[in-house]
């Protein structure tokens, strides 16, 4: 009888658990605005953003100042409360500043992300030059930028080539709340006693700021303003500074308010970009009349377009770019931020204070912009460029690269919520391959396991996992398993109860076991921030660990920013501890860059550090480029979320994260045919290209659609498969030089205006200009071509189009607007296999379009495609030059050489106006006359098997 009691027990609880998660589960399935904070409803957001331009308290004391060769530090006071703080700024190499400030004695320390995380090793320190030390400012150089630190107010205005680029509290909004003790009613009564009597004594003793030199003028708007009364910092504890409320949950702040903020404006500069991950335009929007952009990582259900709500990854990098400059703000604090933008004139008052340094017309167009975090220090990198692609190389010597993925990892991946069994998963790939429908990847989701317990299979639909991995990898294909950071809370799970043992879980601000709900129920979740976690958690992934995983298994980590179903905005509370005494809300950003972190460790460390890793993640942050590959989210399979795709990527682009894609089709609900279709073009030239659906839409495989529809997407997928190569070598590049992929067009043409504000087509590399079709019925399309004199050809029929203009081209079902670039070499491989490792060695096709010129120049970089065996030397990188009628190889880096097979099938030389009398090849002191024929109507001569090897030096002349 007690055991019937007891089963009926376990059932009951059984039941009441999958009744709350399944409630929880609808909550969030059906989340809108409410859900999440908006500024007015964040105490630090409202007292930030509340601070008033010009009443600035904040002075700098020039009299404290300490310099060595590469950095000044000096002390700032804050008039209103006398708490002093400390000022480091520190010159760095590749033109890059950093300037630190916290205060000078914290009553604890505060939180700093130390070396290693995001910033990849200790920034390397460059020279400065003090050129001046007044009583009013410093001056100083770093090659040819200069910066100026103003004493009262204190300001700091950076100057590139002569032109200011950058001011830092230019407008006063400067603030730091310093820590403090919490006062009862009778010591705020007795504080405030003091007060009143010591007024008089404290004011004799207080320093007197550094003094200016004014001319007479200047001395009387000194004195007129001397009178001013500046409103002294409220003395009284409000209510949201040391407890807050959100719905019914309620924020602790056991060390009360702590945020910092700064404004920080780019004169000259009318376009500013970066700070994803928001779903809005490429160009950043004056948030005058609308919320602050918010950098908070959330799992956001069905997100909204076009606002600045936060997303599920945060990189705290802004781009400014005009035509004579591009800057950045790298924004270096893993709390709650919150950005404000605001365009106006930069006039002769903004720049008063450096008008001597000031050159030409001061009638400048200005972005202002204000950044406020809910804790941490203010540390931020300026990174004086001059052109984007030095900002791009001078952010990736800070946060690190996007690692060369192994070129399985950007092909073709399918994916849905769920494939059912092992049967589905056979039954796909078949289908693809009836259909000669590429794909190198299929993905199983969260029903693959047993009970959502991660590092497990359900043995009722996958006992045998490895014959069926064994299966795919022998059409050349791999396996992609998700592994989430929430742990089922059961003893009998062996990884759980392991977490449990050895104390590796997140605490509770009672330092007891954290405990949310997510889709196993109730669920644990480790502690990234202690490093025996990272490794123990890295651990997991072993072969023996992990039964039924293999090195053809790979991992995507989900649901990591983290989300949990019952917590505030469906994540930790801010009073969760983790390792360390860390209070969530100074690390929250990091927390998924953590799981994406160890969990790439553990894939390097299961194969000794031979194999390259493939890892998605959905949280991001700073850094988490050096890890795998990002997406946009749970998107919707709407027109809308088709057209946002581009400017999302390019965003993640911009920002070091360059292996970056949206789910193809969209993973919410049901796209019509046409929708598919239209997003498999776009998606044909992401450089992460995965297709995705959620649990309860329709199947939609390629093969189910439409035959008409099927062959287009297929079509579209195995363009891709001829320009892997090409992408490939970007990737090389992108690792090398910190380069986007998914280009802005300002990228490439920096200088062009009219490109500053496009984010419907993008670049793919240098040479490849796409504009995916994103409107519905549409059979035309409109696409901008730049530069004046360039030309550019169609990617399929080599039709010739003129730069500098706007034209409207065909865009009917079957077309995919792209061009390649006049003057450009594109490696491609064009015998179709059913999957990339399946085309290793096969032949290379250069396809050379020339500009007015009659010249080209491109690049191939090439290895072994899956190994580090590159970073031995084991590559070759070549490079291409069309010139005088000649297509010439060089090896662009003598410390690379591989023996590679790959070979040179065909040359393809567009804009070609005469046939030639003679085409001949020279390599290796051999002479060879090649066949040829003119298509004298498209003006494209083929060359056929010039048959050298790729890695080779050869030439062949067009006679």
């Amino acid at each position: 009888m007690a055991k019937s009691k007891s089963a009926l027990s376990w059932t009951m609880c059984v039941l009441r658990s999958f009744l709350t998660v399944t409630v929880l589960v609808a909550q969030v399935l059906s989340v809108n605005r409410e859900n999440f904070k908006t500024c007015s409803q964040s105490g630090f957001c409202k007292r930030q953003r509340a601070v008033q331009p010009g009443q600035s308290p904040y002075v700098a004391l020039l009299d404290s100042i300490q310099k060595t060769s590469t950095s000044i530090q000096l002390q700032l006071l804050n008039k209103h409360n006398n708490v002093r703080f400390l000022l480091q700024v520190f010159g760095l190499k590749h033109n890059t500043v950093r300037v630190k400030l916290n205060e000078l004695e914290p009553l604890r320390a505060r939180y700093e992300i130390p070396v290693g995380e995001t910033l990849k090793s200790q920034p390397e320190a460059e020279q400065i030059t003090v050129q001046e030390t007044s009583r009013d400012r410093v001056t100083f150089s770093l090659g040819t930028s200069k910066v100026v630190i103003l004493s009262d107010p204190f300001r700091m205005d950076f100057f590139a080539g002569g032109e200011p680029v950058v001011s830092i509290n230019s407008q006063e909004l400067l603030k730091f709340e310093h820590m403090r003790q919490k006062q009862g009613w009778l010591s705020r009564m007795g504080s405030g006693l003091y007060s009143w009597f010591s007024a008089p004594f404290r004011a004799e003793q207080q320093p007197d700021p550094p003094a200016e030199d004014k001319g007479e003028e200047e001395k009387k708007e000194g004195e007129e303003e001397e009178g001013k009364q500046v409103p002294p910092e409220k003395t009284d504890e409000e209510a949201d500074m040391w407890e807050e409320t959100f719905k019914s949950f309620t924020d602790s702040k056991p060390h009360g308010p702590t945020s910092v903020g700064i404004d920080i404006s780019f004169p000259g500069f009318d376009f500013v970009y970066g700070i994803p991950e928001h779903a809005d335009s490429l160009a950043l929007k004056s948030t005058k009349n609308t919320e602050p952009y918010r950098l908070f990582n959330l799992d956001v259900f069905e997100y909204e377009l076009y606002n600045p709500m936060a997303l599920y990854g945060s990189v705290p990098l802004m781009l400014a770019h005009n035509k004579k400059n591009t800057v950045g703000i790298f924004w270096h604090n893993a709390a709650e931020t919150w950005i404000d933008i605001s365009s106006t004139v930069a006039d002769k008052t903004f720049f008063s204070k450096v008008a001597d340094m000031v050159k030409g017309s001061t009638e400048l167009p200005r972005t202002d912009t204000h950044w406020f975090s809910e804790s941490g220090v203010i540390d931020l990198f300026v990174l004086l460029g001059s052109r984007p692609k030095d900002v791009f190389y001078q952010y990736g010597v800070l946060t690190g690269t996007t690692e060369l993925p192994p070129l399985f990892s950007i092909a073709y991946h399918q994916c849905r919520w769920n494939y059912n069994d092992e049967d589905d998963v056979k039954s796909v790939a078949e289908n693809f391959d009836k259909h000669d429908i590429p794909f190198d990847v299929i993905w199983l989701d969260i029903e693959h396991t047993d009970g959502k317990r991660y590092f497990t299979w359900a043995g009722d639909k996958f006992p045998n996992p490895q014959e069926m991995v064994d299966n795919l990898v022998s059409r050349g294909r791999k396996l992609v398993t998700i592994v989430d950071p929430h742990l089922k809370k059961d003893d009998n799970y062996h990884v759980y109860s392991d977490l449990k043992a050895r104390d590796y879980y997140v605490k509770n601000k009672d330092n007891g076991e954290y405990e949310g709900w997510c889709w196993p129920g109730s669920s644990a979740w480790p502690d990234f921030f202690n490093p025996a976690v990272q490794e123990w958690w890295a651990g997991k992934f072993a072969y023996t660990e992990y039964p039924g995983s293999s090195k053809d298994v790979f991992v995507w980590n989900d649901m990591n920013e983290p989300s949990v179903f019952n917590g505030p905005e469906i994540t930790f509370q801010k009073d969760v501890k983790h390792h360390g005494d860390l209070e969530n809300r100074d690390v929250h950003n990091l927390y998924g860059f953590l799981v994406h972190k160890a969990t790439w460790d553990g894939l390097l460390k299961r194969s000794d550090g031979h194999l390259r890793p493939f890892l998605l993640t959905r949280a991001f942050f700073a850094g988490s480029q050096r890890y795998g590959a990002v997406w946009t989210g749970d998107n919707i399979g709407e027109w809308s979320h088709l057209k946002a795709a581009n400017p999302m990527i390019m965003s993640l682009n911009i920002v070091g994260i360059t292996f970056s894609g949206a789910d193809v089709g969209g993973f919410f609900r049901n796209p019509d045919t046409e929708l598919v279709t239209r997003w498999y073009q776009a998606g044909a030239f992401y450089p992460f290209f995965r297709a995705h659906a959620h649990l309860d839409t329709k199947r939609r495989e390629p093969y189910l659609l439409p035959e008409e529809n099927m062959k287009v997407i297929r079509d579209a997928v195995r363009t891709r498969y001829t320009l892997l190569s090409y992408m490939y070598t970007q990737f090389y590049k992108s690792m090398e030089s910190g380069s986007p992929i998914f280009q802005p067009m300002w990228v490439e043409f920096p200088e062009e205006t009219a490109v500053f504000g496009i984010d419907d087509q993008f670049m793919l590399g240098p040479a490849l200009l796409v504009k995916p079709v994103t409107e519905q019925g549409a059979s035309t399309t409109t696409v901008y071509f730049p530069g004046a004199g360039q030309l550019w050809y169609d990617l399929f029929t080599y039709d010739i189009h003129q730069g500098d203009q706007e034209k409207s081209v065909a865009g009917t079902l079957d077309k995919i607007p792209a061009y390649q670039r006049g003057g450009t070499i594109v490696p491609r491989k064009m015998r179709i296999r059913r999957s990339s490792t399946l085309m290793y060695d096969d032949p290379f096709t250069l396809v050379v379009c020339l500009d007015k010129q009659g010249e080209a120049q491109g690049e191939l970089y090439a290895d072994d495609y899956h190994t580090f065996q590159f970073k031995n030397g084991h590559y070759v990188y070549r490079g291409f030059t069309y010139k005088g009628n000649t297509l010439e190889s060089k090896n662009l880096d003598p410390k690379g050489s591989y023996p590679t097979k790959e070979w040179l099938e065909k040359v393809i030389i567009a804009g070609v106006t005469k046939a030639p009398k003679t085409v001949v090849l020279r390599s290796a002191g051999v002479t060879k006359n090649l066949g040829f024929n003119l298509d004298s109507a498209k003006h494209v001569l083929t060359i056929r098997k010039p048959g050298v090897n790729i890695a080779q030096d050869f030439t062949i002349s067009v006679n």
